[in-house]
């Protein structure tokens, strides 16, 4: 048995990341709003014993948006419903920082936290789309260093908050009449940049302290972000390259903050294709491919250049000049696809393509998919994996079919080892820092 232990989400994603997976002959069209899908999702992914089920969200479309973006489930709500039908597996909501307030988020996911036992986690984001300003009354969308401040100090706040009330805070003692100890209860009264919030937390800390921390960092302030704040980071490396330098930078950013770096865990999302045998999995991997079309991909090639419209431009002329397009939206990615175009001299035809389908990486049998999974994993690529769906079936192929192997490898687990989503992690809970300033 490995003593460092692989670590797995599940992304439940509707009907899909992409335009054409509601398509598919298997696919339910309305995923993305019938919670039994969520359900059997979530069942399936704990049943093998994942980590944890994550929900994405954004807060603007359009009419050319993704299926699943247009119609589809709050992250908080739906996961709320989840810890209901599901008892270890943790459930990780996103939630943007450029458009709530800290008090509320701190509440919410606090919230989730008590339904749950202890298996809430925050994806903290930014919101790169600029169109998010016009449903929030904002003249303008905050510029991209500025939302890292923003983010900066809204964790700082909402953790600050989580410790509101000491562990032990609450007596109840009916006999008494003292239902909690007034020298355990703590006003925060920040004044920040852009927060000023006086507190306490109306809730106490759940049974894991503080929920835990998820970020994507991508661009300098994001990786800095990520390396300080969060204990675990998404990841979208095209190449096991990439992601192996991307796993060293962030690494020992960490440990440049003053930071575990084994306690900071790296998590590239990857959409395996499982096959029974070879010819099944070539079968599977031509299925997905031909539910993108080129028009599709062309929109969301668009996404992380706050959806430029690429349609004008000659499909098969070099990738365009885009100048400084991006720069404020989703910036780490948008970078390096203008990178990857010029490095490699791709058509816009070419890199359209290359960003909407699946990696061969990780498309073969259990066995050619779990090889590469050790493969990342014991060579300094990767903590773990998000597993992003692309069939309707992904999911439980890969359960079914890769866990097993990981299982007698020694790389993933046959049981839960406690309740909470820092046991899955293997993290600590945190001292209430006010506890600690009293003991020390």
């Amino acid at each position: 048995m490995s003593t460092r232990q692989l670590h797995l989400g599940a992304m439940i994603h509707g009907v899909g990341h992409g335009w054409g997976e509601w398509r598919h002959p298997d696919a339910l069209a309305d995923a993305s709003t019938n919670f039994a899908f969520y359900k059997q999702e979530a069942q399936t992914a704990e049943a093998a014993f994942f980590d944890f089920a994550f929900i994405a969200d954004s807060l603007h479309i359009h009419a050319k948006s993704s299926p699943h973006y247009l119609n589809r489930f709050e992250p908080l709500t739906i996961l709320s419903a989840l810890a209901a039908v599901t008892e270890h597996i943790g459930l990780v909501a996103t939630i943007t920082v450029s458009y709530t307030e800290p008090f509320q988020v701190a509440r919410q996911l606090s919230s989730l936290d008590h339904i749950s036992g202890g298996r809430a986690g925050w994806n903290v984001v930014t919101s790169w789309l600029s169109g998010t300003a016009d449903n929030f009354g904002k003249a303008e969308h905050p510029p991209h260093a500025q939302r890292y401040r923003i983010a900066r100090e809204h964790v700082q706040v909402v953790k600050g908050l989580w410790d509101s009330w000491e562990d032990d805070a609450f007596v109840r003692n009916k006999a008494s009449g003292e239902f909690f100890s007034p020298d355990k209860l703590h006003t925060l009264n920040h004044q920040g940049e852009f927060f000023k919030v006086k507190g306490p937390l109306n809730i106490a800390r759940s049974r894991q302290g503080q929920p835990l921390i998820f970020q994507a960092g991508v661009s300098e302030d994001g990786r800095n972000f990520a390396a300080q704040n969060a204990d675990a980071i998404f990841a979208s490396p095209e190449t096991f390259e990439e992601a192996h330098a991307y796993y060293k930078d962030l690494k020992a950013r960490a440990q440049g903050f003053g930071r575990d770096p084994q306690q900071l865990f790296l998590l590239p999302g990857i959409r395996p294709i499982v096959g029974r045998d070879a010819a099944d999995a070539e079968a599977r991997y031509q299925q997905a491919v031909a539910l993108v079309s080129i028009e599709d991909a062309i929109v969301a090639l668009g996404r992380p250049f706050n959806d430029y419209d690429f349609s004008p431009h000659d499909l098969d002329a070099p990738f365009p000049d885009l100048g400084e397009l991006g720069s404020n939206s989703h910036k780490g990615t948008s970078d390096a696809i203008k990178r990857l175009a010029q490095e490699e001299s791709l058509t816009l035809r070419q890199v359209a393509l290359r960003f909407s389908q699946p990696n061969r990486d990780f498309t073969g049998t259990a066995e050619q998919v779990a090889d590469a999974i050790q493969h990342w994993f014991e060579n300094g690529a990767a903590d773990g994996f998000i597993i992003r769906s692309l069939l309707p079936d992904g999911l439980a192929r890969f359960t079914e079919l890769v866990v097993p192997v990981l299982q007698e490898r020694g790389l993933w687990r046959k049981e839960y080892s406690g309740q909470t989503l820092r046991d899955n992690f293997g993290l600590a809970v945190p001292v209430n820092r006010h506890t600690q300033h009293r003991v020390s």
